[in-house]
């Protein structure tokens, strides 16, 4: 048997594709060069504080206070405690303090846990000038109680603040 030279058959039309003398070129050149990005997985570090702010944030949705029954906020640092009593519906802050103030450590010279103890009795005060019988809820922002909140909220609860 003889081998045939016979030429290649060579399609540059096509009656579905339409005429192209190009090869297709369904990508352009510069999407064909991908970047590979590792995958990362990273640990969830701040679960604890992260979980307390979405505790907070579906509480305010709750608890809204008024100027006869406004809410107390409580916040507490890893040094100090701030305390705040606020009117939700005018956006106004009623009463404020915190163990950093010169009146709660003037004379004598106390520990934070005492400081606030005198926040708390500071509170009390600032209630009776401003006719508040009742606080309509308490908000310690998702944390949870530690000496210092233990003394802040037994100076109020002598009052009968705090239900308890």
């Amino acid at each position: 048997m003889a081998l045939v030279n016979a030429p290649a058959l060579q399609f540059k039309s096509s009656a579905v594709f339409g005429i192209s003398s190009k090869p297709f070129n369904f990508l352009p050149m510069q999407s064909r060069s991908f970047s590979v990005k590792p995958l990362v997985v990273e640990a969830r570090a701040k679960a604890r504080i992260e979980s307390a702010k979405i505790r907070n944030r579906r509480i305010l949705k709750k608890f809204t206070g008024t100027p006869t029954k406004p809410r107390l906020s409580v916040f507490c640092s890893d040094k100090q405690l701030y305390a705040m009593l606020v009117d939700d519906q005018n956006k106004k802050c009623l009463f404020s303090g915190s163990t950093l103030q010169k009146s709660t450590r003037q004379n004598p010279p106390c520990t934070t846990i005492e400081a606030a103890k005198r926040v708390g009795e500071e509170l009390v005060k600032a209630c009776n000038d401003l006719n508040i019988n009742e606080i309509s809820s308490y908000d310690r922002n998702g944390f949870s109680c530690g000496e210092r909140m233990q003394a802040f909220e037994i100076a109020i609860s002598h009052h009968g603040f705090l239900p308890r």
